[in-house]
């Protein structure tokens, strides 16, 4: 029996999950799918909207609806992580606690990023530990929970027994905007299949440094355009300069570090933040989902951002059921595919899926304008993993010390005990007596 379980399947995304398991069957023959979730009410409305949907296409594969973790793990080939833990409130928070400090508040970088990290790797350790024990023997654990190379780096060294991978939407999105960019300007008509993009860093700290079509390497022709674009047509994410001499695109995340100052500006214009928006977004997605005539996705779905997860998800998936030895963009272990950075730690980059495993690709190393705020934020990861696993304060604060994005050393400590304080209900293990 091939079951997948979804951790956290009371999120909005859900449906677009199901939408891609559908468009799948023929070749990943999905038995049940267990969406899991602890809030209740989310669960019976997303998931109800769920079951609609799979009836709707014929019942191809059964749709169980649980609040127990343990049971929905259980005997499964796949799970993947979708959660929140304290929900979208605790993201606003994470928005606002930054705002107060003058620092960066985004639920994936910075001061927000941390905080989140720090209540959710806990609770991933506990869900990857619990597939060791109740899956079948080498199920994988598809984690899509923000900071998603953060709480993979977590994995890789306090659950290793559980085979994990942290994937990300924002690869994907970037190769098809690459090829509607090159359909555009040659005429051409690009199957993405045949296509690949090269990039190396972390989640959400990557830079795009090649691209192929059907093996030929296209690149020149992609950052020609690319800078043409930066000085003819309004955009405000990059200047042209900065793409001239790098030669690579930035991960749009890379925003926060090379233009702190506009987004530290941006903060200033809330409410609403990001949280706020997405709140108002989901709250018409759930009464949409509530109505039992609704059996497909609706368009407010778009909305929500995450374009192509479910393609992410399922097309990962199909690869690694079916040992297709498909090239994809994850979050893993290193293991000496770049022999110049330390084998330990999760980097964002190329790997081949096949049945037998998830392996890197050999490549060269990133130049040294990219590796020394690499090396930055990945000695930050590995303190905040120590800081959440043992509640230890310390680390956190060197945590918040050795991110580029942290605030002033005389001021560590009023920032740390302002987010300890702000998620106290969250952060068990720094309160202990």
């Amino acid at each position: 029996m091939l079951k997948v379980a979804v951790i956290g399947g009371g999120s909005t995304y859900t449906p677009e999950l199901v939408n891609g398991f559908l468009s799948r069957m023929s070749q990943f023959p999905l038995d049940e799918l267990w969406l899991m979730d602890i809030d209740v009410a989310r669960l019976d409305v997303v998931g109800g909207f769920a079951q609609r949907m799979v009836e709707y296409q014929g019942s191809p594969f059964k749709v169980a609806l649980t609040t127990n973790q343990r049971e929905a793990v259980r005997g499964a080939s796949y799970v993947t992580t979708q959660l929140r833990v304290g929900h979208m409130e605790a993201r606003r928070k994470d928005e606002y606690l930054g705002l107060r400090h003058g620092l960066i508040g985004q639920e994936t970088t910075g001061l927000g990023g941390m905080a989140k990290a720090l209540r959710t790797i806990p609770i991933i350790l506990k869900i990857a530990r619990d597939m060791h024990e109740l899956s079948i023997p080498d199920a994988t654990l598809i984690n899509f929970t923000n900071p998603a190379g953060l709480i993979t780096q977590a994995l890789s060294k306090y659950a290793p027994e559980t085979p994990a991978v942290g994937v990300c939407n924002i690869p994907l999105t970037t190769r098809m905007k690459l090829i509607e960019s090159l359909e555009k300007a040659t005429g051409r008509k690009i199957d993405p299949a045949q296509t690949e993009l090269k990039t190396l860093g972390l989640n959400h700290l990557t830079w795009h440094r090649g691209f192929t079509v059907d093996g030929e390497d296209v690149w020149p022709q992609v950052i020609s355009e690319f800078v043409r674009q930066l000085k003819t047509e309004n955009h405000p994410e990059w200047d042209a300069r900065t793409i001239e001499v790098l030669r690579m695109i930035p991960n749009p995340y890379l925003q926060y570090f090379y233009h702190t100052d506009k987004k530290l500006k941006a903060q200033e214009s809330w409410p609403p933040s990001r949280a706020e928006e997405v709140i108002e977004v989901e709250k018409v997605l759930l009464q949409a989902y509530a109505d039992p005539n609704l059996k497909e996705p609706p368009a407010e779905l778009m909305k929500r951002g995450g374009a192509y997860y479910s393609t992410v998800a399922t097309q990962l998936l199909n690869a690694h059921f079916n040992d297709l030895g498909e090239t994809h963009v994850v979050n893993l272990r290193n293991n000496g595919a770049v022999k110049e950075w330390p084998a330990d730690w999760v980097l964002e980059m190329p790997a081949v899926v096949k049945k037998s495993g998830i392996t890197p690709i050999p490549t060269e190393p990133l130049p040294p304008a990219q590796f020394g705020l690499i090396a930055a934020v990945k000695a930050y990861e590995l303190l905040t993993v120590e800081a959440a696993v043992h509640g230890d304060r310390d680390a956190a604060y060197q945590a918040l010390l050795a991110n580029p994005l942290g605030p002033k050393a005389d001021k560590i400590q009023a920032v740390l005990d302002d987010l300890l304080e702000t998620h106290r209900e969250h952060l068990p293990q720094f309160w202990k007596k």
